[in-house]
């Protein structure tokens, strides 16, 4: 059985954020065949061309966390109808030097949660739009909208709705076949 190391960012730097509570539900729900491990972006500067000659110890660490991954899962809120300014930030410094972009070939998923009716839509057709000029593979169905409501998802990731846990739960599976298949068609060079 192949297993996949799956890298999670989370978009919201909040610890209390309800999209990092969704990112724990994920790796509850995901197939033991993915390896899900969070990607950190909290300590980098604000990404300048200035550092491509050097970069500085937060961004070697990041880029080296991104290295070691098969598959990229980007949990993200929704500020100002995008995506949050840290995430953008992080995306920055991963698709630099150029030349060295850690997106490259590399299958990713988008998912969010908001209050709002509409989940995070808006921020997550940003967001593709970024990932798809770092050529990164996306999964681009089942989409996944979630409305938060208190209580749906608890401070450990456990989803008390059963229908939003199963939908979650297809989600990762989905996200699993879909690295497959990338990784079938466009083989590892790592």
């Amino acid at each position: 059985m192949t297993t996949h190391k799956v890298g999670y960012l989370v978009g919201s730097l909040a610890t209390g954020s309800i999209n990092r509570k969704l990112a724990k539900a994920l790796v509850r729900l995901a197939p033991d065949r993915l390896e899900m491990e969070e990607i950190s972006f909290r300590d980098l500067p604000l990404y300048s061309y200035d550092y491509d000659a050097d970069f500085p110890p937060p961004a070697q660490a990041f880029k080296a966390a991104l290295a070691a991954i098969d598959a990229v899962l980007f949990v993200t809120p929704e500020y100002n109808r995008s995506i949050p300014g840290g995430l953008k930030n992080a995306i920055d410094w991963a698709s630099r030097p150029y030349g060295m972009n850690s997106f490259t070939r590399k299958p990713s998923a988008v998912i969010g949660t908001s209050p709002g009716a509409i989940g995070t839509a808006v921020a997550q057709q940003s967001l593709r739009s970024v990932l798809s000029f770092c050529n990164s593979p996306q999964m681009n169905a089942p989409e996944a909208y979630i409305q938060f409501k208190p209580g749906l998802i608890t401070d450990d990731g456990e989803v008390t709705d059963q229908s939003t846990a199963e939908f979650l739960r297809n989600y990762m599976a989905e996200f699993d076949a879909f690295i497959t298949r990338v990784y079938t068609v466009i083989p590892k060079t790592r």
